[in-house]
């Protein structure tokens, strides 16, 4: 969302963004020129179905009252709403009604996030619900961004023309990375970086570690574990558990310069998400992370793995800690297949997954969708810091 309000921001739109409450401080997006921020106080968070429809319903209201506000300022030529959850569709009705365009940035698949959160064994009437909703969310925008091609495959199954579905994949900027160059090392780090929640599976790295102790001497390599989320618990008692604490290492959660840091100095990186549907759609923020740096992957076999990856990736088949152990040792005594696989990640983050590559095709279709009332603008409103009509406003769960 940052990126595409700062890339809104350069091509000359005027932002505003409605989102659930962050640091109550902040009325202008860190980083920004002047994207105003419109957050919303969380009242309940919990799980289970009630807890997470009153939330829902929540935020709904919230979102309603402040694009309301927008709307009566003169703000809200453009809406663009992010999922989850899939629930804003009225006021998609409501904003096409009056003749503005409504954009779906479609994040996540809900219905098959929450199958996964449900270990496999979803409720067959909340999944139903969830895939309506997410039928009522596509088929009421007037465009739809879809996050990798699988995702724009379900938008087009869901009946959406093909046409109204472009691809913007979300990644980091060229200048987001600093230049990285691998630094020599007699101890090879491989590393995880990213949330570690139910779905991320990293319980399968300290796996992989166990079962790479068993393969290779202790003393030449390290798994460090960068990152924070729900099964922190989990994995540090699984690491005091079966003793790994001398080959396993929590960096805790890092800011840009310091996962520079950690990854100019791995060798491997590993993906450790599990073969279900949902992963198997979806496109992992870590992954590309580990490509513009360069770092050869280790993933099980996920379509959207391979479309990112490529050859900067070597493919287990199930995901489990004994088939990452085996791609792992492999490479850790194959320097010229890494220098290979660092090669290919850093040219397909460049000629493709980089968001200077994603923006251009974003802010097109802005431009197509408000050309009308952008020619207007240029006419009659005078022109401040270069800032076109205002152009959008961003709803954000």
């Amino acid at each position: 969302m940052i990126r595409e309000c700062l890339s809104l921001e350069a091509a000359g739109f005027d932002v505003t963004v409605i989102a659930p409450r962050g640091d109550r401080s902040l009325k202008i997006l860190p980083g920004s020129r002047g994207t105003r921020l419109r957050p919303y106080p969380v009242k309940i968070l919990g799980s289970g179905p009630v807890t997470f429809a009153i939330e829902f319903g929540w935020s709904f209201l919230c979102v309603a009252v402040r694009l309301l506000g927008e709307l009566l300022r003169g703000r809200a030529q453009a809406v663009q709403v992010c999922n989850p959850p899939d629930v804003y569709w009225p006021l998609a009705l409501l904003i096409r009604a009056i003749g503005r365009p409504w954009v779906f940035d479609h994040h996540d698949l809900c219905p098959e996030v929450y199958a996964t959160r449900s270990n496999g064994s979803p409720n067959k009437v909340m999944f139903r619900t969830l895939v309506g909703l997410e039928w009522l969310t596509l088929r009421t925008a007037s465009h739809v961004f879809a996050t990798n091609e699988s995702f724009k495959e379900n938008a087009v199954r869901r009946g959406v023309r093909p046409g109204k579905v472009t691809v913007v994949r979300n990644g980091p900027a060229a200048n987001e990375i600093a230049p990285v160059e691998p630094v020599a090392s007699e101890e090879h780090r491989i590393v995880y970086l990213g949330v570690i929640g139910p779905q991320d599976n990293v319980e399968g790295v300290v796996e992989a570690a166990e079962a790479l102790r068993q393969r290779r001497p202790a003393r030449d390599w390290r798994v460090v574990i960068a990152g924070d989320g729900e099964q922190m618990p989990v994995l540090t008692a699984m690491v005091a558990d079966r003793g790994l604490g001398d080959v396993v290492e929590f960096a805790g959660w890092l800011d840009g310069p310091a996962v520079d840091d950690l990854l100019r100095s791995a060798t491997v990186a590993i993906q450790p998400d599990l073969p279900t549907r949902m992963n198997d759609l979806s496109t992992m923020a870590k992954t590309v992370e580990y490509l513009g740096r360069g770092v050869p992957v280790v993933a099980a076999d996920l379509t959207e793995t391979r479309r990112s990856a490529a050859d900067a990736a070597v493919y287990v088949p199930t995901g489990s800690g004994a088939e990452f152990a085996d791609a792992i040792d492999e490479l850790l005594d194959d320097p010229e297949h890494r220098a290979q696989m660092r090669k290919e990640g850093l040219a397909r983050f460049a000629e493709m997954l980089s968001w200077d590559h994603q923006a251009r095709s974003y802010i097109a279709i802005w431009k197509t969708l408000l050309g009308k009332k952008l020619r207007k603008s240029t006419v009659e409103i005078p022109r401040q810091r270069g800032a076109a009509d205002r152009a959008s406003v961003g709803a954000d769960r």
